[in-house]
């Protein structure tokens, strides 16, 4: 069986001459990290994952309660020959956005679509004071 010595050496380990005291050792300093671009890459991953996950973690949640919401007032329009669902959102609400109207029309109703009318149906429509 053989065995093998490995000798760990400095390259400012002293030299030995005669005559000539030996100066103190110096340790080498310890080398810089440099990141690959893999590596930046997964640390850039690393982050947005921790990111993700605390935003979850700390994120606003719903919770469902057995408790009765309010239920908004409404009333009922019935739709007439030619009139659009922005045309009933404006006379609805005509100080606020008609934009905002329509959605919760459309949501009241659950309308695919605002084209979705038709002529002689009842919708509910918000009352806005």
């Amino acid at each position: 069986m053989s065995t093998i010595t490995v000798y760990e050496t400095s390259r400012f380990a002293p030299s030995f001459s005669r005559g000539v005291t030996s100066a103190p050792r110096r340790t080498a300093e310890p080398a810089a990290v440099r990141l690959t671009r893999r590596g930046r890459l997964v640390l850039l991953l690393a982050v947005i994952a921790a990111l993700a996950v605390t935003v979850v973690a700390l994120g606003s949640s719903t919770v469902a309660t057995s408790e009765a919401g309010a239920v908004p007032a409404t009333t009922v329009v019935t739709v007439q020959e030619g009139q659009t669902l922005w045309q009933i959102a404006a006379d609805a609400n005509p100080e606020g956005d008609v934009r905002d109207t329509v959605d919760d029309i459309m949501r009241m109703n659950s309308l695919p679509s605002a084209g979705a009318l038709q002529l002689g149906s009842d919708l509910a429509v918000p009352v806005y004071e």
